[in-house]
């Protein structure tokens, strides 16, 4: 499966997606590197299979073998933090100054520059809801140099992946 059969899948209310997916697979502000595993990244996120496979096989070959595994690695280790992150920031009381004790040793060496890795991270993030991982990971981003108009377009590109799976969620369960 491609883009284009991605697209061609979504039903005629969600062209807006359609036309989304398609320009922003061409995002200018972000490296190809930086566009292709932001899209690999929020498409494991966003766990729809077709979503998965479609955007996989389409970015995929963009990436170096590292690069791949860095964006697969970015979606795996965010599943864990943005659940863990958001409960210490939303519960109240001690367990934000509590150690984690979970491992995250993917974050030190992940295989590609920290940059790329995190912007994965902040797609990831954004899909699965966790501001203060979002908040982290956009602060160390500027602290990098990337624009705000860099972070946009990642986070713009988790927005249409998540909706596109979505959308494809409830055509499947409705058919």
């Amino acid at each position: 499966m491609s883009l284009e059969a991605l697209r061609n899948r979504l039903p005629e209310y969600a062209k807006d997606q359609k036309l989304n997916l398609g320009s922003l697979a061409t995002e200018p502000v972000l490296t190809e590197q930086q566009r292709a595993g932001t899209f690999v990244a929020s498409a494991l996120a966003s766990r729809n299979p077709h979503v998965i496979r479609s955007l996989i096989d389409e970015f995929g070959p963009k990436l170096s073998p590292e690069a791949l595994n860095a964006a697969k690695a970015a979606a795996s280790i965010m599943g864990m933090n943005n659940i863990y992150y958001r409960f210490t920031h939303l519960v109240h009381g001690d367990y934000a100054q509590m150690p984690a004790k979970l491992r995250m040793n993917v974050m030190a060496k992940p295989g590609v520059e920290k940059v790329d890795f995190e912007l994965w991270s902040l797609a990831v993030s954004a899909i699965n809801g966790c501001g203060m991982c979002m908040e982290s990971h956009e602060k160390v981003l500027l602290q990098h140099g990337v624009s705000k108009e860099a972070v946009q377009a990642a986070v713009r590109i988790a927005a249409v992946v998540h909706a596109v799976a979505a959308t494809l969620d409830g055509e499947d369960a409705l058919a």
